[in-house]
């Protein structure tokens, strides 16, 4: 027999299915899009607290960094801009019955010509993204004085060989000295007549904490900042209402596989050494190539890999027997988005029946 499903704890209609019932927007059938609503796939940004952190992110200055897992830094012009990572103490999380561990801090100084950007952003795969609709961006932060602001724009990328990128200023928000939640909702541009490259593109909503005045279109005029800008739980989903902050899959295994989709390492998180992977050369007419591995989840797409050798040394492998590096140049060979087919040392041939170790770091980023 069927078996139907109670449409209200009250059961008012007498378990009878009625339009009302299907119609009712606050009523216990209908929760998903409501203010505290919490499922998995409505918001775009992953990682948006911060939890992982494969790179083993503590702090940079340098433009074009990756830092959490899918966050990369965008800085020009003179003085610094310095991006770490924060630890919350216990108890001190921004959202109340949230325990978030870490959180971003950007601090900028010394910034004077009109060149100067200082952005922080996520480069959301694929340009089809929520294209041509109402969407919210939401996010908690604050300064550690005054009242600076924060201005967010948007870039549509259309990967290689497509249509020139669409971007455009959003809006402002200004901050206080405590964590607060702040959103904007903004149409995201149709990609009617747009032609996507060979490469799906992206979608970025970009976030300013300091812009010089050639940025003075796109930030709305935001001007140069120096402060100390503090930074949680992003979040971009449809509609024109921030809900309850969701991350991307909404458990931490879910999480760590979309993470993992774009980067992978065999370095542990909390050490600078290298756990090894153990290869065996397993050719013995062809010394040149050691056994291969498959990755955790497949990638994006086939990643640039880097390996190291037990000794951290770059582009090299290591002996079992002896810990010495090879003394030839080597690097994973025939990479596909699932697994390394091969090691291989480039210009010293290994020794068949010889165990050799290597770690690697496998990058898929957009």
């Amino acid at each position: 027999m069927a078996v139907g499903l109670p449409m209200k704890t009250t059961y008012a209609n007498g378990d009878v299915y009625s339009a009302s019932d299907v119609n009712d927007i606050t009523g216990t059938v209908n929760l998903v899009g409501q203010t505290n609503n919490f499922y998995a796939g409505k918001n775009k940004i992953i990682n948006g607290n911060y939890y992982f952190n494969q790179r083993n992110f503590t702090s940079t200055t340098t433009t074009g960094t990756y830092m959490f897992d899918r966050w990369i830094t965008a800085i020009g012009g003179d003085g610094t801009s310095t991006y770490t990572a924060q630890t919350f103490t216990p108890g001190t999380a921004p959202v109340s019955g949230y325990e978030s561990q870490s959180y971003q801090r950007i601090v900028t100084t010394g910034q004077t010509n009109a060149s100067v950007a200082t952005i922080t952003y996520q480069p959301i795969e694929d340009v089809r993204t929520f294209a041509g609709q109402t969407v919210t961006y939401s996010f908690w932060a604050k300064a550690s004085s005054g009242t600076p602001k924060i201005a967010l724009s948007y870039d549509q990328n259309f990967g290689t060989g497509g249509s020139a990128d669409v971007t455009a200023y959003i809006s402002q928000v200004t901050l206080s000295t405590s964590w607060a939640r702040y959103s904007v909702s903004f149409a995201v541009p149709s990609i009617s007549g747009k032609t996507i490259g060979s490469t799906p593109g992206w979608l970025g909503i970009l976030l300013w904490v300091s812009a010089g005045s050639s940025s003075n279109t796109i930030t709305n005029s935001l001007g140069i900042q120096t402060n100390t800008f503090d930074l949680w739980g992003h979040q971009l989903e449809a509609g024109s209402t921030a809900t309850a902050f969701q991350t991307a899959t909404g458990t931490i295994q879910g999480e760590l596989a979309a993470c993992m989709r774009y980067y992978q390492t065999s370095l542990p998180p909390t050490s600078s050494t290298h756990s090894l992977l153990t290869c065996q050369v397993v050719n013995a007419q062809n010394t040149q190539y050691t056994s291969g591995m498959r990755f955790a989840v497949p990638m994006r797409v086939a990643p640039t890999v880097t390996i190291f050798s037990r000794n951290n040394n770059s582009g090299k492998m290591s002996s079992i027997a002896t810990g010495a590096d090879v003394t030839g140049t080597s690097q994973a060979a025939n990479i596909g988005v699932s697994q390394i087919w091969g090691f291989q040392s480039v210009s010293v041939g290994l020794t068949a029946g010889v165990g050799y170790e290597v770690s690697f770091n496998a990058s898929a980023e957009i």
